[in-house]
Order: structure tokens, then sequence, then C-alpha cells
């Protein structure tokens, strides 16, 4: 198959392109040049798309004796990704910048591209894994990635792979070590790419400007604390809330109302969600028949939830927990999963999280 490898200038985007190559592919690296200042080197695991990740992925495309171009996606970047991070957080939303990249950039822009130009498929570094076209979670469940590709039509699985998806992070490192890739210890990316200081609050302010309003206790309903501005939080958030409260019991942020730009925080007790009401979804394969048991995951790094997902009506998805979960906030990804302990959960398919209530006992069964 002639592939095209998506190469980030990381250890597991360099190894998945080898592995490509030892299967006997023929394979072409690209990396994604994303950032409009690409000069800035990284600040350790901080970042990523720097002059410094360019000449990383460059550098293994030669070891690996393959061709090697770089592709600039920095102005489409910005406006699906990037721009969309700031309106989804001016919304009161949380958004999940890498399941927009993978949607937006990795398997639209890219994928598309890589088409018409007469590539089979595109290779990425992604720990997950593909088996007769469904994706399942990796077998490495510290390092799957599932849930942010969980965003992916059938169609564009199809032209997907995903190497890396039947080892672990561990024995990746000890492929590129073997194969003497420089890349073999360097650090993985955390926090989101294009904040590379790591402070969101901060450049949600150079982005939207102070927009003052209330703290709000959920049990009183009275003001006891001042913001600069909402998107400064996220629904679970414990740190930060600049509130120092009498009973020394930690506050939590439950709710965030973007037009009066009141912050609701309440205690632990108030801040269980029974119930996740979704935008209409996307299924990696066939539409399941409502009602239907599932898993669901609700963050990147949650831990899935038994639940029953059925219709709320207005093409959405109405999930109900059957354990109460914190941190579910308005913007996330609900990704549903079939659970399967022999060949790995399955992912069903996702929806965006568009409101999150306590339980409804009388509807449990």
């Amino acid at each position: 198959m002639r592939l095209l490898a998506a190469m980030s200038g990381g250890v597991d985007s360099a190894v998945a392109a080898a592995l490509a190559v030892d299967a006997g592919h023929d394979v072409t690296g690209v990396h994604l040049a994303l950032s409009p200042d690409r000069q800035t080197l990284r600040s350790g695991a901080r970042g990523c798309c720097s002059v410094e990740d360019a000449h990383d992925a460059r550098r293994v495309a030669d070891e690996l004796g393959i061709p090697f171009y770089v592709w600039d996606l920095a102005e489409r970047f910005a406006e699906d990704v990037v721009e969309d991070f700031v309106a989804e957080y001016a919304a009161g939303r949380t958004p999940n910048p890498c399941l927009r990249c993978n949607e937006k950039i990795k398997f639209s822009a890219v994928l598309d591209r890589a088409r018409a130009l007469g590539f089979d498929a595109v290779v990425t570094g992604h720990h997950a894994r593909l088996a007769d076209g469904q994706l399942r979670r990796s077998v490495d469940a510290g390092k799957d990635q599932s849930y942010v590709l969980g965003v992916l039509r059938a169609d564009q699985l199809a032209s997907a792979m995903f190497p890396l998806g039947s080892i672990t992070k561990d024995r990746v490192r000890e492929i590129a070590a073997e194969r003497g890739f420089a890349v073999a210890a360097k650090p993985d990316s955390h926090d989101i790419c294009f904040i590379p200081d790591g402070d969101t609050r901060g450049f949600l302010a150079r982005k939207l400007g102070s927009r003052p309003g209330p703290l709000v206790d959920a049990a009183t309903g009275t003001t006891v604390g001042e913001h600069d501005g909402t998107y400064g939080f996220t629904v679970g958030q414990r740190r930060g809330l600049g509130v120092s409260a009498g009973d020394q019991r930690p506050r939590y942020v439950l709710g965030i109302e973007p037009v009066s730009r009141t912050v609701t925080i309440g205690t632990a007790d108030l801040a269980g969600i029974g119930e996740v009401r979704t935008a209409v979804p996307s299924w990696t394969g066939g539409q399941p028949a409502l009602p239907f048991r599932a898993e669901v995951q609700l963050r990147a790094h949650g831990a899935p939830v038994p639940c029953e997902v059925t219709s709320a009506g207005d093409g959405g998805l109405r999930i109900l927990l059957d354990d109460e979960q914190r941190g579910v906030a308005a913007g996330q990804s609900a990704v549903l999963y079939e659970p399967d302990p022999d060949e790995g959960d399955r992912v069903l398919g996702q929806a965006a999280v568009r409101t999150v209530r306590e339980r409804e006992e009388t509807v449990r069964h």
C-alpha cells in the first residue's frame, strides 16, 4: 500500500512510520506545520509543532530512507481548532482541542489531501487499534487514545492505520532505541499544543479580555467572590477559585453561565451528575438501535462508566449513568464503548455534551 505517515517529531509517530516501512509499504512522511511561529523551540514536554519537532521528524525519515515533506496547515488549524477552542470557552463550554484536531485536521484536511495525491491510507502514532475496520482501545490502557478518535467516521477509519495499538508505550520507546532514533527518550507532549506555557487562563484572557462576574454559592445563592471571566473555569475545577469557605470544605465549580457571567460553586455532595444530554451523535460504524447498554467515557483521561443510552427526542442522546460522576462539562465529548474483555472495548461513536443534571431515579431500572 502507498501510505502517508503523519510525523509529529515525537517517538510515537516515528515508530509508527518505521513499522509501516517494516511491513513493506511504500511510505512517505509528512510533518504538519500547525503553528504560525514555528521558530519557537519547545520547552521539555510542552508544546509541539516547533522547528525542533520538524527537524526531529526529518531525521527519522532520513534514517528510514523515505521521502519527507512539510505541509503548512497553520491557517486551517487556527480556524478549525484554535478559534473553535476560544469560542467554546467564551460560550461556557469545555472543548477538547485534540479531538477537534483529529476531526478537522489529521483526518479531514490531511486525509483528503492524501487521497487526492493517490495515497491509500494515513498512518499515525495514536495508541488505538483497528480490527476489521472497528476502532478499539489500545492494549496499553494508560496510553489509550481511542477517546480522541471517537469522532471519526467509518470511511475515515477505513483509510487510517494505527500500528501502535497492539504494543505498549514502553515497547515503543524500546523499538526507537533499538533503531537509534534520537527521539527514543523525547518527552511526550502534554497540555494544549498551542499553549506551550500551559497557562490556558492567560491565553484566553488575551483573546477574550476581562469579563468580570460573580462567584455564587449553590447552597445559599449568595455571591462569595468575583472573577475576571467564566473562561477561566471548567466544571469540576477545585483549585484557583479565589474563595475561602468558612467550613473549610473544598468547593468545586458546578456550573458556568456565560450570559450572566456567573460561576456557581459548591461542595462535593452537590457535584454528582447522573444524566447527560448530548448533541446529535456521530457513529464509527452503523448506528446502534436505541435504547442500548454501553459504557461512556466523559473525559480524555476519565474512567468508563456503565450507562443506558436512549433518545433525547431532538436528535441527541440521553445517557443515564449507573454511577454519578463529577466534573462533567458541556462541550466535552461523550464517547460510547461496547465492552469486550477479549477483543478490547469497541468505540461505537460520540456526541458533544450539551447539558448535565442529577440522576432522575424514576427512570432508572
